[in-house]
């Protein structure tokens, strides 16, 4: 069996990132490809996203109900065949062949718009609506299933929330390519430039395949073989399993408390803002003090959060914010008290509970890093989407207005808390478990 070994990184480099994170001299370069990893793929979709979005409106905006349900068909065919190759293939090669065939689609859009008249642009865009909003998680999930193989739960807590700064880096640089070139530079361009970018993830997708050995924690990870089962595992084990379920419904509530928070928002700045130009500054505002908050606290805290807290108490923290930001709302329905709770919730999320979650999926077998974990992260979350949606629309059939609404939204997010607590504390029971299974595996006189 061939064994590979990872150098320490370069002193100086080293010891300047111990002082950012509590990183092991054989992680470091592992941390490093998957920066660039997520940093290219988040590129790759923002520079995409104002595409989408202004297609999307282009398309009718009495349509993006049903752009939405779409998108939620979509994540439900795409996931058979995505099973089909993780029950096959090893990851080194399902990996790259799934975001090839991304990159393959990205392509035909691209020559799809560029020849397209009009009435065609229309229905073109349609379908890119649908298909981008499809692409975001599924690539974004792809990008963590290897992570919470390769990383034990251990490693994750201190390490995903500094990964997980790669993802804001990449959105900030792909938004920016967009806006500072969508007005000189042709769409087919910008959407070759995104295809691009996903070739640069594979890349470093093959560069973690060789230096995963030397992580030394997950060897039934680093062997890299296919993981077999069923093609519709993903499908029934999220159901079959108790801790697997609440994952679901974590993921759930989490969308439908993020649907009902984008429909009071929509409201209170339509009512706030007549002028679009000012509606689209405001939203821009908002989206820079997301990125810088959640890139500060993405490098610097992340990683000490969960391990001082523990990962029940820091799953807790978003669903608690949430509660205090809808009694605001239910009290004071302003402008003021939406752009702190979204700056709050949004920074919070992508710095803290988006990382803390994918730590739920370190102590899985790994047919469920793969398979249920895409189930859960697309289909269950488009989902939440879509019942936060329709929910909120037959509240304001029923005249409910914004107050009414962040009411009734704070016992849903009640349960959301809960639900919180209980997977982090069976997250930590079951970590204990495989601790001691690997402890008791152990040769004598090496434990």
């Amino acid at each position: 069996m061939e064994h590979y070994s990872v150098e320490p990184p370069p002193g100086l480099a080293y010891r300047l990132l111990r002082r950012v994170i509590a990183v092991q001299p054989e992680e470091a370069r592992v941390l490093f490809w998957c920066w660039l990893y997520i940093f290219a793929v988040l590129s790759s979709y923002y520079i995409m996203r104002p595409i989408r979005d202004q297609m999307g409106v282009a398309g009718g905006v009495n349509n993006l109900q049903w752009l939405f349900t779409g998108t939620l068909a979509g994540m439900i065919v795409l996931n058979l065949p995505f099973a089909w190759l993780v029950k096959r293939l090893p990851r080194s090669r399902f990996i790259p062949l799934t975001y090839r065939f991304f990159a393959l689609n990205i392509l035909v859009f691209a020559a799809l718009l560029h020849f397209a008249d009009t009435e065609e642009t229309i229905w073109v865009g349609r379908v890119f609506f649908i298909w981008a909003s499809v692409y975001n998680l599924f690539v974004v999930s792809i990008f963590w299933q290897l992570n919470v193989d390769l990383f034990s739960p251990e490693q994750g807590k201190r390490l995903f929330g500094f990964i997980a700064a790669g993802a804001t880096l990449g959105a900030i640089v792909g938004s920016a390519v967009t806006a500072s070139l969508a007005r000189s530079v042709p769409t087919m361009a910008l959407l070759i430039g995104a295809a691009a970018m996903l070739e640069v993830a594979v890349f470093a997708v093959a560069r973690l395949s060789r230096l995963s050995p030397g992580l030394q924690q997950r060897p039934e990870a680093s062997a890299d073989r296919p993981i077999g089962g069923s093609m519709f595992a993903g499908f029934t084990n999220a159901f079959r399993s108790r801790y697997l379920v609440n994952v679901s419904l974590f993921v759930l509530l989490f969308a439908i408390s993020s649907t009902f928070l984008y429909f009071q928002q929509a409201g209170i700045v339509n009512a706030s803002f007549k002028d679009r130009g000012a509606q689209t500054a405001f939203f821009a505002t908002i989206d820079l003090a997301v990125n810088v908050l959640t890139l500060g606290v993405q490098l610097f805290l992340t990683g000490r959060i969960v391990v001082w807290l523990g990962v029940a108490v820091t799953l807790a923290l978003l669903p608690a914010l949430t509660i205090l930001g809808f009694g605001g709302l239910a009290i004071v329905p302003s402008l003021g008290v939406i752009a702190v709770f979204q700056v709050l919730r949004r920074a919070g999320d992508y710095a803290i509970a988006r990382p803390t979650r994918e730590v739920l999926f370190t102590v899985v077998p790994r047919e469920d890093r793969y398979k249920t974990k895409s189930f859960i992260d697309t289909v269950v979350y488009r989902f939440g989407d879509q019942l936060g949606a329709w929910s909120v629309a037959v509240l304001r059939m029923f005249g409910v207005g914004v107050g009414g609404v962040a009411m009734i939204a704070i016992p849903i997010v009640a349960l959301w808390l809960a639900n919180a607590l209980w997977l982090g504390r069976r997250q930590e029971l079951l970590e204990a478990e495989g601790d001691a299974k690997s402890r008791r595996a152990l040769p004598a006189g090496r434990g």
